[in-house]
This record gives C-alpha cells, sequence and structure tokens, in this order.
C-alpha cells in the first residue's frame, strides 16, 4: 500500500460550533478525536483476542501498533486554512 487517505465531510457547517472550534480546534475534534480512531480500525492487524475480558486491550495494542508505524508529521507537511465567516454559520 502506497497511500490511504482519509476525507472528512460534512454535508452542513459548523452548525454554531464555531465558538466551540475556536476553544477546542477542529484538529483535536474531528482529526484526533474520529480519523485516527478510523484509520486505526481500518488499518491495524487482526487482534489477538476480539472477544471476552481482554478484548479492548488486544484491539488497543493492535490500534497503537499502527500510530507507532506512523512517522512523524513535521509543520513543512500541514496546510491549515479557515473559511470566513464560520463562526456566523447557524
Amino acid at each position: 500500500i502506497q497511500c490511504v487517505m482519509l476525507t472528512f465531510k460534512e454535508p452542513f457547517g459548523t452548525e454554531g460550533r464555531g465558538g466551540y472550534f475556536d476553544n477546542y480546534g477542529i484538529i483535536r475534534d474531528i482529526v484526533q478525536n474520529h480519523l485516527l480512531q478510523v484509520l486505526t480500525l481500518l488499518a491495524m492487524e487482526p487482534p489477538t483476542k476480539a472477544t471476552g475480558p481482554e478484548a479492548g486491550e488486544s484491539i488497543r495494542n493492535a490500534k497503537v501498533q499502527v500510530l507507532d508505524a506512523i512517522p512523524p508529521i513535521t509543520i513543512d507537511e500541514c496546510l491549515l486554512g479557515q473559511y470566513e465567516g464560520y463562526t456566523d454559520d447557524e
């Protein structure tokens, strides 16, 4: 696999969440909490246990292996932008 691209698109604007994103950041909300979960679930190797009391830790360990395999991202590889008027949407 040479490339995996995850795209996040909502069929609506920030719907009043502009202030929330100003305080906490959309990267923390969407990327950290949602897209990384999807990435790890899609890319992980099968966990050693998928059921039973040890399943949670096994799945977590498989997801952590994915994250450990991803090289750190530098600021030069990032592009951040913001729409004008995003805080006005209701």
